[in-house]
């Protein structure tokens, strides 16, 4: 689905058939969303498989382009280069909520975890909404975390959803956002890269359509500053291996300057990439896998770029209003441009 007229138009690489990260066959995506009180938050789940993760992982990149953040299982996805876990995305203090859930998930498939089987490692990423939620409220919980794995599923909503519903965007509500490219090899086979963005970033005013920036009133009590955070999730079906995917991930930063983030001092931006078409395994010796020449990565590239920035788009478009625990009211994107749009 294509927001504007037109837009198909506006990138190199057509969109797959959702347009969305669940487009790589096997990816699903589940949200739990937690409006009670002073709360305006919730939990996303992404999962690159129906299996056991724990037994048989996905290769993973990781890019930390900006390091103010807090999540949870970076250090050994950037060792190992595999995720063995669901991802889950919250905000900041519901890490260590959101880490129980997946040690608990884990646990429930493999008894021996810790035991006679190495520890897991958890995946948690996050972004502050204590500007919309009272984050001190703790309000994210383990529950919240179980019941966003078991909603997942490949059709899913964007915006003001999930881990999304408390986050602000160049000023704007939200969000989170997907998008997805197709991209065709010269042997004929073709390959789905999809992006998930979990956005939080942007100084109001800031904001650049297709490069342009775009003629929009301030929203009500503007930042000076680009700080907030972003979380890009990026998978695909092409066989790539874990510096290929940290190649991809790295893609993310040019997306975001494109849209008009300059990743500021107080901004968490972090993007991450795996591949669903080799399956790994904590049991056996040796493994043989395919891998994609890189000579033929530079069409993926331009895949992230694009998925990464119209997902961002996607996400804002899909908002609606929030109003903050303490009255502050945030506007929605589409509320704007829509006059330019029709």
């Amino acid at each position: 689905m294509r927001l504007f007229k037109g837009a198909e138009s506006w990138w190199d690489l057509p969109a797959g058939s959702a347009n969305t990260i669940a487009d790589v066959p096997g990816v699903r995506v589940g949200h739990v969303t937690h409006c009670e009180g002073p709360a305006r938050t919730g939990v996303t789940s992404i999962l690159p498989h129906d299996g056991d993760l724990f037994r048989q992982p996905v290769p993973a990149g990781l890019a930390v382009l900006n390091g103010f953040g807090k999540s949870a299982g970076l250090m050994q996805l950037a060792e190992l280069g595999r995720i063995e876990t669901p991802i889950l995305l919250t905000n900041t203090f519901g890490v260590a909520a959101c880490t129980t859930a997946l040690i608990r998930h884990a646990v429930a498939q493999n008894p021996q975890i810790g035991r006679s089987l190495p520890t897991v490692n958890p995946l948690v990423l996050e972004c502050n909404d204590g500007r919309v939620s009272d984050i001190q409220a703790l309000a994210v919980t383990e529950t919240m975390g179980s019941d966003a794995i078991a909603a997942a599923a490949g059709e899913f909503a964007q915006g003001t959803v999930g881990a999304g519903t408390g986050m602000r965007t160049f000023g704007f509500a939200g969000a989170i956002g997907s998008a997805s490219r197709c991209v065709s090899l010269p042997s004929g086979r073709s390959h789905v890269l999809g992006a998930l963005v979990l956005s939080n970033f942007g100084r109001p005013g800031d904001l650049r359509l297709l490069g342009r920036r775009v003629d929009i009133p301030k929203p009500q009590r503007a930042d000076p500053h680009d700080k907030g955070s972003v979380i890009i999730v990026y998978a695909t079906d092409a066989p790539l291996d874990a510096r290929q995917l940290s190649r991809i991930a790295r893609r993310g930063g040019a997306a975001l300057g494109r849209l008009g983030s300059y990743w500021g001092d107080q901004s968490g931006d972090v993007a991450l990439a795996f591949s669903t078409a080799n399956r790994l395994s904590i049991d056996g010796e040796m493994e043989t896998i395919e891998r994609l020449a890189e000579a033929k990565l530079d069409r993926f590239l331009l895949a992230a770029v694009e998925a990464a920035e119209e997902a961002v788009l996607n996400g804002l478009w899909h908002a609606r209003p929030v109003t903050g625990y303490d009255g502050l009211r945030l506007p929605v994107l589409s509320d704007q441009l829509l006059p330019h749009t029709a």
